[in-house]
């Protein structure tokens, strides 16, 4: 049988489509299409108030990239009420390698005094659309202040796309919705006809991130 590439995973991802395995010890995964799609929609996005003074206050240090394995690690690990994952050694690897081509990105919450890390989240860039895989939190907010400052980075970036898979309560307080799959269809091949980048925003501050958002909204 023909080895699951990268760049098979990027094909997936184009179909808008997307990887899951049944636990951390099972050696296959499988992909997901449902029939409802959450997005969170860039123009629409709300930063509830008593989050966006937490952005404002620069208490934590946000950073691209640093330690990519780190954050999937993190997101992998044993969590109040979840103790297995979905990420297992094949998902892992295939997301590494999409890291070093550039298509994977992690943006982490760090604390200021010894740069430990706190919170983030993970995700794979295609053209236009980003495809939020998942987030971890080790501090309060420290995931929700990920999410906005990421929300600020695609905007800039000029991304069209934020897909967030499944609608949670969690994400709707963001002003996430679901979409029908062929509504998320149409708007997947928007977006993969854009050209955008991640890294094009520079570091800043919680202000401006929350700035860019609001210029948007």
């Amino acid at each position: 049988m023909k080895r699951f590439t990268a760049d098979d995973l990027l094909r997936c991802y184009r179909r808008g489509v997307f990887p899951m395995a049944e636990s951390r010890d099972d050696a296959d995964f499988f992909v997901v299409d449902p029939e409802a799609r959450a997005i969170l929609p860039l123009d629409a996005f709300h930063v509830p108030r008593r989050l966006a003074r937490t952005v404002r206050s620069d208490a934590y240090r946000i950073a691209i990239d640093e330690d990519f394995l780190g954050v999937i690690d993190a997101c992998a690990a044993p969590q109040p009420g979840r103790q297995d994952t979905w990420i297992n050694p094949t998902i892992r690897s295939l997301y590494d390698e999409l890291h070093a081509r550039g298509h994977a990105h992690s943006l982490e919450v760090r604390a200021r005094q010894d740069g430990a890390l706190l919170g983030g989240l993970y995700g794979v860039a295609v053209g236009g659309a980003f495809f939020g895989e998942s987030m971890f939190s080790r501090a309060r907010d420290a995931s929700k202040v990920a999410l906005v400052h990421l929300v600020a980075r695609l905007i800039v970036g000029g991304f069209a796309l934020l897909d967030a898979q499944f609608l949670t309560g969690h994400l709707e307080q963001f002003g996430a919705v679901a979409v029908a799959r062929r509504d998320f269809h149409v708007l997947l091949a928007h977006a993969l006809a854009r050209r955008a980048d991640f890294l094009r925003m520079q570091d800043v501050s919680g202000a401006q991130a929350l700035q860019s958002i609001a210029q948007t909204s």
